[in-house]
């Protein structure tokens, strides 16, 4: 008799005598649970795992929806590109690995299900697919089928939407201290604008940007996709153009004591998107990644 944590967790044996058969079995068993909930080499096969993966780490999923046995081409992406050592380091720091399998054999009605209505939402309607998603759970690339490429031309898709996070980490974003200059600098690359509001002074509020500044996802996300100000609220500022424009993107808000405030702009005037940066990094990494998610998606539409 045995009873399963999670599905995957320990097993405990209350049998005193097990044969060999048993002791056999009970093997088949926890190797069928473990691939089922884990996958092999370090893929995901549950959507919701993958997606709680995504948010807590702030990497995309790059989900391959598949039919393990009975698609040829499946099994030929998966010897030329999943399987090859450029594409293991280039998954390692940049995404969630996810299978969506849907085999002839082998599954529950149950997963079934499941792995389908994946497939639905992301409009997949041939095998191989393979589909880029961001944390929030929107797509962000995709490619049907599979005709031959060699890794890196496959990779080329998902490249843009993945930045190499360990090199970026190296190169720290330039931070504005004035907004006019941000602004001038955001019409030439067309980036937005992530604005760092604090009270002047404030020293509780300048160790919470120090703090943010030095994570590494933060460093990469802001090097990449934003250009950077900092601007103290109030006496401190620039020149008076700072001043009302910074009164302009906080709106009726106030900051509180030890507040600091993010605001994402594309003129210097008009808030897009606002968090607090009051929280952990972890978490505002993960809003400004939806933010962007966003921000793409209604690109996309237009």
């Amino acid at each position: 008799m045995m009873s399963l944590t999670h599905g995957v967790g320990r097993i405990e044996l209350r049998a005193l005598r097990i044969g060999f058969a048993g002791r056999m079995a009970l093997a088949l068993l926890l190797a069928v649970v473990m691939t089922a909930a884990h996958g092999s080499d370090g893929w995901l096969t549950s959507y919701p795992q993958a997606l709680a993966a995504a948010e807590e780490t702030g990497k995309p999923v790059l989900a391959i929806f598949t039919g393990s046995d009975w698609c040829q081409h499946c099994r030929t992406l998966e010897r030329n590109v999943l399987e090859t050592t450029e594409f293991k380091q280039w998954a390692a720091d940049r995404v969630i690995l996810l299978m969506v399998d849907l085999p002839q054999e082998g599954i529950s009605s149950e997963e079934r299900k499941a792995r389908s209505r994946v497939c639905i939402k992301y409009g997949v309607r041939s095998f191989p697919n393979s589909v880029l998603i961001a944390p929030d759970g929107s797509a962000l690339a995709s490619q049907a089928g599979y005709r031959g490429q060699e890794t890196g031309t496959w990779l080329a898709t998902f490249n843009q939407h993945t930045p190499n996070r360990t090199a970026s980490a190296a190169a720290k974003p330039e931070v504005h201290s004035s907004l006019v200059t941000a602004v001038e600098s955001a019409k030439g690359n067309r980036k937005p604008i992530l604005v760092m509001v604090s009270r002047p002074g404030d020293a509780t509020a300048t160790t919470r940007l120090a703090s943010l500044m030095n994570d590494p996802e933060f460093e990469s996300l802001a090097n990449e996709h934003f250009v950077v100000a900092r601007v103290p609220k109030g006496e401190s500022v620039n020149s008076s153009d700072d001043e009302v424009a910074v009164a302009e993107l906080l709106g009726k808000e106030g900051l509180p004591p030890a507040g600091v405030e993010l605001v994402i702009t594309d003129d210097g005037h008009t808030p897009l998107f606002k968090e607090s940066a009051s929280e952990e990094p972890r978490r505002v990494v993960t809003g400004l990644r939806r933010f962007l998610a966003a921000r793409q998606n209604q690109a996309l539409r237009r």
